[in-house]
This record gives structure tokens, C-alpha cells and sequence, in this order.
């Protein structure tokens, strides 16, 4: 997907700074961030949104929702408590359509 944002930080053809990576997923602060720490775990296969999803990707979900886990312990949020938050679609407000996720913390959520 040679338009696609997040297809082109995990080809490098887009710099960022990738804050952990394995084989199927990578991990970037997200650029407009709402929140003192929010960060992106993102599938490195193009997978449009949480609706295209196959049960072939279980192993992808464990995997993003446990790099989100771990991502929260490193940066200190896990305890204090953090929130994970998934878009899909555009109405749902997904800007990017490429599988992420958002994990955010650092403060205190109202909602």
C-alpha cells in the first residue's frame, strides 16, 4: 500500500521513531497526541480496520493487545490505569485506515 501512512513507516520509506517492533507489529508515539503518553501499536500487515478481521488474525489481536500491556508497564502508566482505543471507519473516527491501536494515559480520563 504505497499510500498508506503506516505501510509506509514499516517499510522505512517514512522515518519515525519506533519505540518496539516484532513480526507483527511496531509501536510509534502517535503525532497528535491526546493525552501525556499516546502511543500506536500498529499491525504490519495492511489490515484496513477491526472489521476486516479474520479469525486467521487471533494471533495478531493477542499479540497488539499484549504489546499494548507491556507498552503501558514501560512507560509507567499501567498501574495508574491507561485506556486502549480502537477506531473503525471514518464515522468512528479512524483517520488512517490501517489496524492501530491507541494507548493512552498519563492523566486521568473522564470518559
Amino acid at each position: 500500500m504505497d499510500d498508506c501512512v503506516f505501510c509506509n513507516i514499516i517499510n522505512r520509506t517514512i522515518e519515525s521513531a519506533i519505540l518496539f517492533e516484532n513480526d507483527r507489529v511496531i509501536v510509534i508515539r502517535d503525532i497528535l497526541p491526546k493525552a501525556p503518553v499516546h502511543l500506536l501499536v500498529i499491525s504490519k500487515e495492511h489490515i484496513v480496520s477491526l472489521n476486516h478481521l479474520e479469525p486467521r488474525h487471533k494471533d495478531l489481536v493477542w499479540d497488539i493487545i499484549s504489546t499494548a500491556k507491556e507498552m503501558a508497564r514501560q512507560q509507567q502508566i499501567a498501574d495508574p490505569g491507561f485506556k486502549l482505543v480502537v477506531n473503525v471507519g471514518r464515522d468512528g473516527g479512524q483517520v488512517i485506515p490501517h489496524l492501530h491501536v491507541h494507548v493512552m494515559g498519563g492523566k486521568k480520563f473522564s470518559d
